[in-house]
C-alpha cells in the first residue's frame, strides 16, 4: 500500500499517482532489458549464442561461460589490478581534494578565485586530449607501462571535480562550529579530523564514488600506458577478449557481469548517503 504522505502530496489523485508509477516502470524495464539480454548470452551454450529466441533464461542454461571467463581467462588479474587502482585512486584524489577544498572553503590567499576557476576550466577538456603531454612526461619518468604511472593522471582527472564538491560542501557548515574548537585549542589539522570530515560524510560518499568509478571504467589511458599482460585492467582485458577476427561472447558477457559485482557492491554500501552527496554546495550558511 502506497503511503500518500511520505511520497506523494497531500492532493495528488490516484491517477496521478498510478501514472507516475506506470512511467517509471516502463523506464526501468528499457533500462534493465539491455542488461538482462547481456545475462541470457552469458547463460547460453555455445551452440545457442545466436539465438532468436526474447527468453531471458535459456531453456538449457548454463553456467559454463562464468567458468570459463574465471578460469580460462586472466580476469581475476584484470579485477586485481583495477581494484588497486581505483582503490588508490579514491584514497589518493579523496586525501588531496579534502585539504584543497577545505582550504578554498575556509581561507583567503592570493590566486584562490584563480585557482578555482582553473580547476573548473581542466573539467572542460576530455582526458584522451591530453594524452599526448601526459605520454611524453610518463616516458621521460619511465613510469610507462606501471601502476604509478596511470595513478597520475588519473587522480589528475579525478581531483578538480572532486575540489570543487568538496568546497561547496564544506561552505554549507557553519564556522561558529568551528571556532568553537578553536577557542578549546583544537589545531587546524584537528577541527578537520574531529569536526569537519565527520559532517561531510555524504560529501565524501559521492567524491569516493566519483574517483574510483573514474578509475574503474577508464579504458583509453590505461590502454596506452600498460603494455604487460599481467598489469592490465578491466576495461583493457575485457577489450582484448574480442579477438582480431572473431569473440567468445558468451565468455566476455560472462565477465562483463562479474566485473559489474564490485561497483554494485560499492553503490549499494555508498547509496544511503548519494542524495546527500549529490546536493551538496545547494546551500550556504
Amino acid at each position: 500500500m502506497i503511503d500518500k504522505n511520505t511520497h506523494f502530496e497531500k492532493n495528488d489523485s490516484w491517477k496521478k499517482i498510478i501514472g507516475i508509477y506506470t512511467i517509471l516502470i516502463i523506464f526501468s524495464l528499457i533500462t534493465l532489458y539491455p542488461l538482462l539480454n547481456v545475462l541470457s548470452v552469458a547463460l547460453r551454450p555455445g551452440d545457442q549464442l545466436f539465438s532468436t529466441s526474447l527468453r531471458i533464461i535459456p531453456a538449457d542454461a548454463t553456467f559454463d561461460n562464468f567458468r570459463k571467463a574465471i578460469f580460462e581467462t586472466d580476469l581475476l588479474i584484470w579485477l586485481k589490478n583495477s581494484l588497486i587502482i581505483s582503490s588508490l585512486t579514491a584514497i589518493i584524489g579523496v586525501f588531496i581534494s579534502i585539504t584543497a577544498g577545505y582550504a578554498f572553503s575556509r581561507f583567503s590567499f592570493w590566486g584562490r578565485k584563480v585557482g578555482m576557476m582553473t580547476f573548473l576550466v581542466t573539467q572542460m577538456f576530455p582526458a584522451p586530449m591530453l594524452l599526448l603531454p601526459m605520454f611524453i612526461i610518463l616516458v621521460k619518468l619511465k613510469l610507462m607501462n606501471s601502476f604509478l604511472g596511470l595513478l597520475i593522471p588519473y587522480v589528475a582527472v579525478s581531483v578538480p571535480f572532486s575540489v570543487w564538491m568538496l568546497k561547496g560542501y564544506f561552505d554549507t557548515i557553519p564556522k561558529s562550529l568551528e571556532e568553537s574548537a578553536y577557542i578549546d585549542g583544537c589545531k587546524v589539522w584537528q577541527v578537520m579530523y574531529k569536526i569537519v570530515l565527520p559532517i561531510s560524510t555524504p560529501a565524501l560518499a559521492i567524491t569516493s564514488l566519483f574517483s574510483f568509478m573514474t578509475a574503474w571504467s577508464e579504458f583509453v589511458i590505461a590502454r596506452i600506458i600498460l603494455t604487460s599482460a599481467d598489469k592490465l585492467t578491466l576495461p583493457v582485458g575485457l577489450v582484448n577478449l574480442q579477438g582480431s577476427f572473431s569473440a567468445e561472447w558468451g565468455t566476455y558477457s560472462a565477465a562483463a557481469l562479474i566485473t559489474s559485482i564490485p561497483v554494485v557492491i560499492l553503490f549499494i554500501s555508498l547509496s544511503k548517503y548519494l542524495v546527500g552527496g549529490l546536493t551538496v554546495g545547494g546551500v550556504k550558511e
